[in-house]
């Protein structure tokens, strides 16, 4: 966990909020732009050669929609929970995905898949 919470408070995280006016975290910033914006300023960086790393069901909502997301990578475990937030939740368009790769890990199953944008004809 220490090795963990390392890496955590290394990597550098852009906050997304309506409310919040600073952040306390070291290694965390407050977005001052749109979502697509903020997103296409990373891209453009070139400084930015690793992957990017969306947690919050909202805002990998707002990335299908706007087909910036490269690979999803769900991780299931073998559990109901009965309730929760829905992570796919007001996305109203079809999207079939590929499963590239997949990782079994004690107790779960990561499925690594890339959305398949398909070409208006």
């Amino acid at each position: 966990m220490d090795n963990f919470a390392k890496a955590i408070n290394q990597t550098p995280k852009i906050v997304f909020s309506h409310t919040l006016k600073n952040v306390d975290w070291a290694s965390a910033s407050l977005a001052t732009k749109s979502l697509e914006e903020t997103v296409h300023d990373f891209i453009q960086d070139g400084r930015n050669d690793r992957e990017v790393f969306v947690c919050s069901p909202s805002l990998i909502a707002q990335l299908t929609g706007l087909h910036l997301i490269d690979e999803f990578q769900l991780c299931i475990h073998p559990v109901i929970a009965g309730h929760g937030l829905p992570l796919f939740k007001n996305i109203t368009e079809k999207i079939t995905l590929k499963l590239v790769n997949t990782k079994i890990l004690a107790g779960a199953v990561i499925h690594y898949c890339q959305p398949l944008h398909e070409i208006p004809v």
